[in-house]
């Protein structure tokens, strides 16, 4: 009798909790009425035929939040909740997150420093207008002049200084160029040199990691000479800041073309009240655990699926 009373209970309980039935089509299907359906249930759980947990996502990711900033000695990191391990995907909800993070932090006469990519263009698309005085937005780096992929960079810039009513200063020179006295001849000029110290001067720096290898926007834009390629291929390279190339500690990887790459220096980044790295992936982990070990950042924000995998890797090197 306590076998085959069991085992109603489990057929009811698999009914609703499986195969989502509804109380009235078990009733109806069992030929029971829908009381009894309820009274079965309850009875699976008491019984413990059923176990209900409860997770709490939120509860989840704080968590892992509270792990990575340790790890990496970080002012601030938000992980996000994702569905799904899509770029797509992560690019947008990443911007939505980093957008209410910094409407939060925005004050008057504070400086923005920002990149360009898709991540930062989400980003803009979702910050809303806030009420502040004598904020200066600046581009950080050089853009590119071809991509098969859009950079935003325009978007970007714009879209940020109208969220803070105030006037964008754009960085109109290429990233890379093929000479140093050419980058030379460039940032003397008095209107390039003003943004250039801007950016260094900016205390809120928002950035991404730039994917390596053929993935590169630089390199599919056809900035790179063959040397620079199999240097950056020798040399480990895991993605780039701000144009800049970097290894798996965060150094630079290829010293002669970051001696080509117009903008911000890295060790301009270190010291920054906020600086901001946005970005998540498969294909970023590497890049992402690089800046972090480098110190490039002080503020990170990531989706869960990333932030597992950067808790998973290295010992104690980028203390």
């Amino acid at each position: 009798m306590a076998d085959e009373k069991i085992s109603r209970l489990v057929e009811v309980a698999k009914m609703y909790y499986q195969l989502d039935y509804s109380q009235q089509e078990i009733a109806k299907r069992l030929g029971i009425s829908r009381p009894t359906v309820s009274r079965l249930l309850m009875q699976a759980v008491e019984e413990g035929v059923v176990h209900i947990k409860i997770i709490n996502p939120a509860e989840d990711v704080q968590q892992i939040a509270m792990q990575l900033k340790e790890k990496f000695n970080l002012k601030h990191c938000i992980v996000a909740p994702i569905p799904e391990y899509a770029d797509d995907l992560i690019k947008e909800k990443l911007g939505e997150v980093a957008a209410d993070y910094l409407y939060d932090i925005v004050q008057n006469e504070d400086t923005i420093g920002i990149t360009w990519g898709t991540t930062l263009y989400h980003l803009v698309k979702k910050i809303q207008p806030k009420n502040v005085k004598d904020v200066t937005v600046v581009q950080l780096n050089g853009g590119v002049s071809y991509s098969e992929s859009n950079t935003y960079s325009s978007e970007i810039i714009n879209g940020l200084a109208n969220a803070f009513h105030t006037t964008p200063h754009f960085l109109p020179v290429p990233a890379v160029v093929d000479h140093i006295v050419v980058k030379q001849a460039i940032i003397a000029d008095r209107h390039v040199k003003k943004v250039l110290e801007l950016g260094i001067k900016a205390n809120i720096a928002i950035f991404t990691v730039g994917e390596p290898g053929e993935q590169s926007t630089l390199m599919r834009a056809g900035y790179f000479l063959d040397s620079d390629i199999e240097t950056l291929h020798t040399n480990g390279t895991v993605g780039d800041i701000c144009s800049r190339f970097i290894d798996s500690q965060g150094r630079i990887s290829h010293q002669a073309l970051n001696d080509r790459t117009i903008g911000i220096e890295l060790s301009e980044l270190a010291g920054k009240e906020y600086g901001i790295l946005i970005a998540g992936g498969n294909t970023k982990v590497d890049g992402i655990y690089g800046a972090l070990c480098g110190h490039h950042a002080n503020v990170l924000i990531t989706d869960q699926y990333t932030a597992k995998a950067l808790l998973d890797m290295g010992g104690d090197e980028h203390q």
